[in-house]
C-alpha cells in the first residue's frame, strides 16, 4: 500500500486518503481535530401567497377546486313539488293533471277543425264548432288545401238623402281600394289585406244561398260587414245623410295559364244582397258625433221657431 501511495504522489495524483495520510497519529486520536458532520442546507420554504382582499358585498363566491369537499348547504331534495306538505302535493298534482287535460283536449279540438270531413267531425261537428269559435278559430286546412281559384270583389253602394233630394250612387269596389293599399307596400296594412276579406268569408259561411242567417253567428256577421261598408263609406262625401246600402259580390274564375289548353269562363257572377237600413250602431264614431250633433241643432231650431 505504502508503494502505491508512493507511487501516486511522485505521479501528482490526489490522494486517496488526504486527511488520514496527512495528519499525524495523535492529531487523529484527537477528537478536536475530528471535523464536525457538516448539516444539510435547510430546505427553502415554499412561498406565502398574500392575503386575497375582501369580495364585495354582492358577489358570489368563486367556485371550491375539484377535489375540495363542498360545504353542507341546503338539501336539493327539498325543493319543488317534493317540498310541499302532502295536500298541497296533491292539489299541484290535480292541477298539473287538469292543466295537462285541457291541452290535450285543445289540440284534439284543434286537429278535428282543421282535418278534411271524417266520421268524427260528422258526428261531433257542432260540438267542435263550440269549442274552437269564435276564440280560437283557424284559418288553414292540413294535407295540402285547395289554393283559391276565384277572385271575389265586393262592392257596396248607397241611397243618400240630400237637399236635392234622394238618390242612389255608383257602385264602390271596397275589394279595389284595399288592393291599392297593399300593391307596392312592403309592410301592408293588415286592415287593407283581411279586414275585409275575412268578414265577407264570415257572412258567406253563416248564411244560405237565399242570404238568410244560420243563427247567431249570421246576425253577427251582418253587422260586422255592414260595419266595414259604412266605415269605408263615411271616408266620402256625398252630399247628404246615408240612410241605406246595399252589398254584392262579383266572383270570377281565375284565367289559365297561357300555355293552357283549359277553357274557363271569367265572367264575374254577383250575389246581391238585400238593402240595409243604416242604424247608429253601423255608423264609425265620427259620423255618431256629427249626426248627434245635426239633430241637436234641429231640435234647437224647432224650439226657437216655437
Amino acid at each position: 500500500m505504502d508503494s502505491d501511495h508512493g507511487r501516486s504522489s511522485a505521479d501528482g495524483g490526489k490522494d486517496a486518503w488526504p486527511q488520514a495520510v496527512n495528519r499525524s497519529a495523535e492529531a487523529q486520536d484527537a477528537p478536536e481535530a475530528i471535523p464536525p458532520p457538516t448539516s444539510a442546507p435547510p430546505a427553502p420554504s415554499a412561498p406565502v401567497a398574500p392575503p386575497a382582499p375582501p369580495a364585495p358585498s354582492g358577489t358570489p363566491a368563486p367556485p371550491a377546486p375539484s377535489g375540495t369537499p363542498a360545504s353542507t348547504g341546503p338539501s336539493v331534495a327539498g325543493r319543488g313539488i317534493a317540498g310541499l306538505s302532502f295536500p298541497y302535493q296533491v292539489v299541484a298534482a290535480l292541477a298539473l293533471s287538469l292543466i295537462g287535460l285541457l291541452a290535450c283536449t285543445q289540440v284534439a279540438m284543434v286537429f278535428l277543425h282543421v282535418a278534411p270531413s271524417n266520421t268524427l267531425t260528422k258526428q261531433h261537428g257542432k260540438s267542435v264548432d263550440r269549442w274552437i269559435y269564435p276564440e280560437f278559430e283557424q284559418n288553414w286546412k292540413l294535407f295540402a288545401p285547395n289554393p283559391l281559384q276565384q277572385n271575389i270583389a265586393v262592392h257596396v253602394r248607397a241611397e243618400v238623402v240630400g237637399e236635392d233630394g234622394r238618390h242612389t250612387t255608383r257602385w264602390m269596389n271596397l275589394t279595389h281600394e284595399d288592393g291599392k293599399g297593399v300593391r307596392g307596400n312592403f309592410f301592408p296594412s293588415h286592415v287593407d289585406q283581411n279586414e275585409l276579406r275575412r268578414g265577407w268569408d264570415f257572412y258567406v259561411n253563416s248564411h244560405d244561398s237565399d242570404n238568410r242567417p244560420n243563427g247567431l253567428r249570421g246576425e253577427l256577421s251582418e253587422r260586422y260587414v255592414r260595419r266595414i261598408a259604412m266605415l269605408r263609406l263615411s271616408e266620402r262625401d256625398y252630399g247628404g245623410t246615408i240612410e241605406r246600402i246595399q252589398l254584392r259580390s262579383a266572383t270570377s274564375s281565375v284565367a289559365p295559364p297561357p300555355w293552357s289548353t283549359e277553357k274557363i269562363s271569367t265572367r264575374p257572377v254577383h250575389r246581391v244582397l238585400p238593402w240595409w237600413t243604416v242604424t247608429p250602431d253601423d255608423l264609425p264614431e265620427s259620423a255618431k258625433e256629427r249626426s248627434r250633433d245635426a239633430s241637436g241643432n234641429a231640435t234647437h231650431g224647432v224650439e226657437a221657431d216655437q
